[in-house]
């Protein structure tokens, strides 16, 4: 049976409009971005059919097996090339010379990366501790979950898995944390399930780093699991792929990793695996 990417799952979005961009972002920090809604599948998916080809006709761990394959294929990123490939996957549609920040939704100038307390820089969202790979080259550095954010909201999450509740989060309207999870505002949510699947189907042990699994609860610590997947696989649903997170995807593609995030382009294949 040939895949295409407007699947019934998500036949749905085909005719809702574009995200409506920034009206008036501006390089001022406290810029927030416009909430996103969902995005109609580009006209081109027919184009992604060769690169799936080997997962058609395929559920359950055989699907993720063939997604594995397809996606280890990849180029490498430096941790310092990161900075720079971050501001372009990231930029703010309304204004070139920003990043939209992930938590916090803010446009934030992209010269402002660094390690002071509003600046921005780089938040892992499969926490480098949940499977101890730092910012080795691999896993560290893999741009599919490596997104912007301010110093202080990155530092917050920590290495929080998702859940819901939680006091609010200075600097991320919309996020919640407690003790033990983060959760991200309604906007990304389905970024942030997506992401973490993918690390989950890129990441199997084979080339020297841990095998990265889900698992439907929260305080992993170091192990290599990240949860909670029930949750995840509902915001995957309430919050599909919009156009800056397809356009985030394609640049990856075209310009640095030369790989793709396969939940963006097919996300009903979330619950055809998990």
């Amino acid at each position: 049976m040939r895949i295409s990417r407007l699947t019934p799952w998500a036949a749905g979005l085909a005719a809702v409009s574009l995200f409506a961009v920034p009206a008036a972002a501006s390089a001022a920090r406290q810029d927030t971005a416009e909430p996103r809604t969902p995005a109609a599948a580009p006209a081109a998916a027919a184009s992604y059919d060769a690169y799936y080809a080997p997962a058609e006709g395929k559920t359950g761990a055989a699907l993720k097996t063939a997604l594995h394959d397809i996606v280890k294929s990849q180029s490498k990123v430096s941790y310092d090339g990161v900075w720079n490939a971050l501001k372009v996957t990231d930029q703010d549609p309304a204004n070139p010379n920003n990043v939209i920040l992930v938590y916090s939704g803010r446009s934030q100038s992209k010269a402002t990366n660094g390690g002071g307390a509003n600046d921005w820089n780089r938040e892992h969202v499969w926490a480098k501790s949940h499977g101890d790979f730092g910012t080795a080259t691999g896993p560290g550095t893999d741009l599919h979950h490596l997104r912007p954010e301010d110093v202080t909201v990155n530092s917050t999450r920590g290495n929080k898995d998702f859940d819901l509740g939680g006091s609010p989060v200075s600097e991320a309207p919309g996020s919640r944390t407690d003790a033990d999870s983060f959760e991200p505002r309604d906007a990304v949510k389905g970024d942030v399930a997506r992401m973490l699947l993918y690390m989950a189907v890129r990441y199997d042990g084979g080339d020297g780093f841990a095998d990265l699994e889900m698992n439907d609860r929260v305080n992993n610590g170091s192990a290599p699991l990240f949860g909670r997947i029930s949750l995840l696989k509902q915001w995957n649903r309430m919050d599909p792929p919009d156009a800056f997170e397809q356009r985030r995807n394609q640049v990856i593609f075209d310009t640095y990793q030369h790989n793709r995030n396969p939940f963006i382009d097919h996300p009903e294949w979330v619950d055809a695996i998990w």
